[in-house]
């Protein structure tokens, strides 16, 4: 198990999934379309749903390489870590619109065990991340998650406390 290498790993986790919601408290309405552009799936219901916009998607792409430059890391680890969170995101947000869950539901796991396993196994493509460190990085995001989402709605920072 390599401690740091995952400590800089829950870093850029981090501010992969809190650039999206900092960004809509900053820029507002801008920005703020959908990203699935408002379709819908053959079920009927919304691909991903109205909170996942083009803003969000965009603030974790320039904000997460720019943490890893910070850390020493290249903007590269940067990058894969933003779209692996985002993709885990939209796994995430497709999955509970199938399940019928309106966007910003609750669904623990399925809220974070995507947007933090995707990029510990997708930052394997440039560092030397093991199945320990993978393991055990998802399970302190996931433990972290529930508790710093409570902390930042009583702060009045997030909607919801999960």
């Amino acid at each position: 198990m390599q401690p740091m290498l995952i400590f800089e790993l829950l870093v850029l986790v981090t501010v992969a999934n809190a650039a999206p919601p900092l960004a809509k408290r900053l820029l507002g309405d801008t920005l703020a379309q959908p990203l699935d552009g408002g379709a819908r799936f053959v079920d009927g219901r919304p691909l991903f749903g109205s909170t996942k916009t083009i803003r969000g998607i965009a603030v974790c792409l320039v904000a997460t390489p720019i943490a890893a430059m910070l850390l020493g890391m290249g903007w590269e680890i940067g990058l894969v870590v933003a779209i692996a969170a985002m993709a885990g995101d939209l796994v995430s947000s497709f999955t509970k619109r199938r399940l019928g869950l309106p966007s910003s539901s609750r669904a623990i796991g399925l809220d974070h065990i995507p947007e933090s396993l995707f990029p510990f196994i997708a930052s394997r493509l440039l560092l030397p991340v093991t199945v320990l460190d993978i393991v055990t990085g998802t399970a302190i995001f996931f433990v972290a998650s529930l508790i710093v989402s409570r902390i930042l709605f009583k702060l009045g920072i997030r909607d919801e406390p999960y």
